[in-house]
């Protein structure tokens, strides 16, 4: 599985990250200051983690910035984008159970590498919910999302 990883700076939590997802498995495609010749500003980064999730050439992706609220802002202004800001497992978890969420942000500021690794755990171990009332939002936010 294809994962997108990017951010506006490259830090020690990025290079972790990075061994993190591929430790685990996963093929990693970099974006932003991780990539060579990148535009590295947040806007840029979050957006393009967004279509490469969105467009289906990656499967799920991981933005970072200072906060991980402006990364997030910009993945989820791509349709078929959910992005979570998630500090610890149970919110990713819920992420991913509750809102099928498919990008992930992480604030470069707040978040260990320990903390890093719990919450990929957790990213990648849950399932989204087959609850109808779950499906129904989740499908509401994409007719939205198109203007629908």
């Amino acid at each position: 599985m294809r994962i997108a990883l990017g951010s506006d700076e490259v830090t020690d939590l990025t290079i972790a990250l990075r061994r993190l997802l591929e430790e685990r498995g996963y093929e990693v495609r970099l974006f932003g200051a991780l990539a060579e010749g990148e535009e590295r500003t947040w806007s840029r980064v979050g957006r393009r983690v967004g279509e490469a999730v969105a467009g289906g050439d990656c499967a799920s992706g991981v933005v970072c910035c200072w906060t991980g609220t402006g990364v997030s802002i910009a993945a989820n202004k791509v349709p078929g984008v959910r992005a979570a800001l998630c500090d610890d497992a149970s919110t990713a978890a819920g992420a991913r159970t509750w809102n099928d969420a498919n990008v992930l942000a992480l604030s470069l500021r707040t978040t260990t590498v320990p903390a890093a690794s719990a919450i990929l755990d957790a990213w990648f171990e849950t399932a989204p919910s087959g609850d109808p009332a779950d499906r129904a939002a989740i499908e509401d936010l994409e007719r939205a999302s198109r203007g629908a």
